[in-house]
């Protein structure tokens, strides 16, 4: 049986529809690709805010794909927006407009989001490309408003980072539009040499010997100087042929560009910007060529749509997620054997209490990321580092995360030591119902995790928990004085037993 599902792209240039069907073995049949031109980029970009001519034309898009996914029976729709509204005073009135005329929610996903939605189908096309599953592959996805950076080592994810540079932001910022084309693009590449250079801080650049990119600019030069690769969803692009490309782009405005290859004007405006990132990344690369995919973000919301009608999970994109979290806390001067080692026995805590917390995977997995996370606020101060870890994870991005679950995260993280959640803790009261009851759940896992590593257990595999009754029972293996883990429990676990109605005792 299959499921005919839409995902919706507002993007700063245009508004994209994808329609599929999703099939019970997860397999995705894509059964249409719309696109409409709107800048909404230029006016966030140019005057901080959407117009309401762009609003109102954004409202009569989204109608007409209505009409479009009612032919289909669209059974499922995901709709976000981008830096085009995450950016925008007055997102929230466009999304309000949009909701009454269109009965459409849209969610705006953070940079850390749409990488991680892109990555997903990035990955998915080219798994069975050696080149990419082998040392360190350096994917960029540079849009209208922002770039985003993910590196493969061996083809797990162990990075990505995302900034504020796209093609429309350099476009309306530099205000080069009634410039000479060779000095638009000298300020440009200076610019972009700039940005690039403060990303070889935080990116091993130099160590990526293959180079993946992702884009409709992209995939213009792939068109234009590339060639098929062995994968249908795979273009390759020379490095000296790209450059050749750039060169040509060079000597003529948009208005040229786009009479000479039948481009869109808005598209044409975007590509010289945007092929020049690309080109300035990947010479801090050792790649020889550029990988182009024909995949973009919207595939990426395709195949969540299908893993949530199959319920399977994306293990790789998790193991990410640790990888990311992992790599925050080391940054901030977290101690990683006690942040694993809590992460661990707070996963065999949360197994065991299956029943009675009702939570699922997802869930389980942001404890994961809490506990690895809950001391990063030594790095501002020790004392009451748990409000400063609050305050720097509410304050981050965490790839594969979203906005909601970064801000739990961050709660959770908080409530690991001292008072638990109060009537006075104004950013927690301000959460849904829903998500304070998730955060007293893992909250409470997380204290008594915390405690039995702050002892003599060096593994979570030490470590078993029986439930029975109104009781929690905790055996240690491997370890004869227990003192410090009983006090430290006992210290920190009124709140499990106020959210569970549980005593904890040791067991020999």
């Amino acid at each position: 049986m299959a499921h005919p599902v839409a995902v919706i792209d507002i993007g700063t240039n245009a508004i994209r529809m994808v329609i599929a069907q999703v099939f019970e073995d997860g397999q995705i049949d894509v059964l249409e690709r719309v696109q409409r031109p709107i800048r909404l980029g230029k006016d966030t970009f140019s005057r901080g805010r959407i117009g309401a001519q762009c609003m109102r034309s954004a409202v009569e898009i989204l109608r007409n794909y209505q009409k479009i996914m009612e032919t289909y029976g669209v059974e499922k729709v995901k709709a976000v927006a981008t830096s085009s509204l995450r950016d925008a005073a007055n997102a929230d009135n466009v999304l309000d407009r949009i909701f009454l005329a269109c009965k459409l929610s849209v969610e705006i996903i953070s940079i850390a989001e749409e990488g991680r939605l892109t990555v997903a189908a990035v990955r998915e096309a080219v798994e069975a490309f050696p080149e990419v599953n082998q040392g360190k592959t350096l994917i960029v996805d540079v849009g209208g408003g922002s770039t985003i950076l993910t590196i493969l080592e061996e083809g797990e994810i162990v990075n990505s980072v995302g900034w504020r540079l796209g093609s429309v932001r350099l476009v309306e910022t530099l205000g080069l539009q009634s410039e000479p084309p060779e000095r638009a693009a000298q300020v440009l590449e200076q610019h972009i040499r700039i940005q690039v250079a403060m990303a070889k801080r935080t990116l091993p650049l130099a160590a990526c010997n293959t180079f993946v990119a992702v884009g409709g600019d992209v995939r213009f030069a792939a068109r234009v100087a590339g060639y098929p690769s062995r994968s249908e969803k795979l273009f390759i692009v020379e490095k000296e042929q790209f450059q050749k490309l750039i060169r040509r782009c060079q000597r003529h405005r948009p208005e040229e560009l786009a009479r000479q290859y039948n481009l869109p004007l808005t598209e044409a405006e975007t590509l010289l910007p945007a092929l020049l990132t690309y080109w300035e990344l990947l010479c801090h690369t050792s790649a020889p060529h550029v990988i182009v995919s024909q995949v973009s973000m919207r595939d990426g919301l395709l195949l969540e749509l299908a893993r949530q009608t199959t319920g399977k999970e994306d293990t790789a994109l998790q193991e990410g997620i640790i990888h990311a979290a992992l790599a925050m806390a080391q940054r901030y001067g977290a101690d990683l054997e006690h942040a694993q080692i809590t992460a661990d026995i707070a996963a065999r805590l949360f197994d065991t209490l299956s029943a009675d917390h009702g939570l699922g995977s997802r869930e389980r997995l942001l404890l994961r990321v809490a506990a690895i996370l809950h001391e990063v606020g030594g790095y501002i101060n020790l004392s009451a580092h748990h409000k400063h870890s609050y305050y720097i994870i509410a304050h981050s991005e965490i790839f594969g995360l979203t906005r909601a679950e970064t801000q739990l995260v961050a709660h959770v993280a908080r409530y690991h030591r001292r008072s638990a959640p109060k009537v006075s803790h104004l950013e927690y009261m301000a959460l849904p119902r829903e998500s304070r009851v998730i955060i007293n759940k893992l909250a409470a896992i997380l204290r008594v995790a915390d405690a039995l590593a702050r002892g003599r257990i060096r593994q979570a595999e030490q470590v078993e928990f029986h439930h029975e009754g109104d009781e929690l029972s905790i055996v240690v293996h491997g370890a004869e004085n227990l003192v410090l883990e009983k006090k430290s429990v006992a210290a920190k676990s009124d709140m499990f037993e106020d959210v569970y109605g549980m005593k904890i005792r040791f067991e020999q």
